[in-house]
């Protein structure tokens, strides 16, 4: 029995459309990357904690139920 996918939330940003998760995990990455910046001063610290953090959203999503399909 196949299940049907989920419809994602999408935004459409120059003619093509975004799911809404992958916006927010680049909000996320960019809002900690610069905080991070602002309070350590090191780029490095802030640039690794701001992808790891856009990646935890993104898998957070995606392992939702009714984000993929399942066989």
């Amino acid at each position: 029995m196949r299940r049907r996918r989920a419809r994602l939330a999408t935004v459409t940003i120059a003619g093509t459309a975004w799911p809404v998760f992958k916006l927010e995990a680049l909000a996320v990455a960019v809002l900690l990357a610069l905080t991070l910046l602002l309070i350590t001063g090191s780029a490095q610290l802030a640039v690794l904690a701001g992808a790891t953090a856009a990646a935890l959203r993104w898998i957070i999503a995606i392992a939702r139920p009714g984000m993929i399909e399942r066989s």
